[in-house]
């Protein structure tokens, strides 16, 4: 990997029966494909089920699943969470990711593609952001926000409707310009000065 490289990963938060977080998740490492700079690994919850019980002596079952996302998250320099909204917040799935984890989290940045209703999935970033504050990962502004999409892409991922396409993947270059500076930059510092909180 070149110094100009980095390692996101690209975690999909839900694991309901039916979702479009599949669909989402190809969307969107098509559009990191297309933007270069990183190696990607897809980090798919319903793939890989945690533990609901926290433990800080997890059991040999438990341990052999976090093995399977811990080094994952380990490795990566960044990370995309990609969100549905329910109930105005985030999935059960998707915060028990984060509770078992902590220093893999710090001085790392989070962008977020989420979806929903109307609303897009805001609420449900909304509640991420000082969740991933707290473990100190960097939240970068930039976000994309998929409104309603169900019917909207085809199977492999792609938009059906070329305006709005286009217009989503506009948002989603912003989003990882931004966070491509930020991976990069606390790379290095952390190279340079190891975190610590």
């Amino acid at each position: 990997m070149s110094e100009s490289t980095y390692r996101l990963a690209v975690i999909v938060g839900s694991t309901r029966e039916g979702r479009f977080g599949s669909t989402a998740a190809k969307w969107f490492t098509e559009q990191a494909a297309r933007h270069g700079g990183m190696e990607i690994d897809l980090i798919d919850l319903a793939l890989h089920p945690l533990p609901a019980t926290l433990s800080n002596e997890p059991n040999a079952e438990d341990a052999a699943a976090l093995a399977e996302v811990t080094p994952r998250l380990e490795q990566a320099d960044a990370y995309v969470v990609l969100t549905p909204e329910y109930n105005h917040s985030y999935p059960a799935s998707l915060k028990t990711l984060i509770d078992w984890h902590y220093t893999q989290w710090r001085a790392k940045p989070v962008a977020f593609v989420s979806y929903g209703g109307l609303a897009g999935g805001l609420r449900a970033v909304e509640h991420l952001r000082p969740v991933f504050t707290e473990l100190h990962a960097v939240p970068i502004r930039e976000q994309v926000s998929l409104h309603s999409p169900w019917g909207k892409f085809d199977a492999d991922g792609r938009h059906l409707d070329a305006e709005a396409g286009e217009e989503a993947a506009g948002a989603a270059k912003v989003m990882l310009d931004q966070l491509t500076w930020w991976a990069l930059s606390l790379r290095d510092a952390r190279a340079a000065r190891p975190y610590g909180a």
